[in-house]
């Protein structure tokens, strides 16, 4: 029965990252959802930066928001970092786009700010929990949530997503070309 112990060990986090949608998907692909045509689902949080400040969704209104739902423990979420990297830095100027990374770690800002600066992260960052992701439809990490300027949900894409596919659902979600 020893032997087994290790097999039965890695089975059992295979399926725990599987069931919460870290790991479950290889590199590059994603599952895009969209909202039912006509539907008008419109999102707001008001979540705590790095610093503890508030961060107000509706703020944003008039800009795509792209919201990434993440946490430190997710292996697949360390690669979707240098994608919104280079997405937000060939975006940033412009000041029509915005990228907002949501973390779900119970730790809060004392994990998560390490984390990021370790990976380099350039966009902003706050701090939220399971229930926001779920309002969201967050049901694995990374979840992107493309959000429309009006304040809608345009798609949202579980999995990692390359700075290219994200020009293009951008593109989509504002019907006209991305840069």
């Amino acid at each position: 029965m020893k032997a087994w112990k290790p097999f039965f060990a890695a089975l059992l986090l295979w399926s725990a990252a599987t069931l919460m949608g870290c790991g479950a998907e290889p590199p590059g692909e994603s599952d895009a959802t969209s909202p039912d045509a006509g539907s008008a689902e419109y999102v707001d949080f008001t979540l705590p930066d790095l610093e503890g400040q508030p961060v107000h969704l509706a703020d944003y209104r008039g800009k795509i928001v792209i919201i990434d739902f993440w946490a430190t423990w997710c292996p697949p979420c360390i690669f979707q970092v240098p994608e919104l990297n280079a997405f937000w830095e060939t975006h940033q100027a412009a000041g029509e786009v915005m990228v907002i990374g949501v973390a779900v770690d119970v730790e809060g800002a004392e994990v998560v700010g390490p984390w990021a600066e370790e990976h380099g992260v350039s966009y902003s960052l706050v701090i939220g929990d399971d229930t926001v992701a779920r309002e969201f439809g967050a049901m694995g990490f990374p979840t992107l949530v493309i959000v429309r300027p009006d304040g809608s949900v345009d798609s949202r894409h579980v999995g990692l997503v390359e700075a290219e596919e994200l020009e293009e659902l951008v593109a989509a979600a504002t019907g006209v070309g991305a840069t």
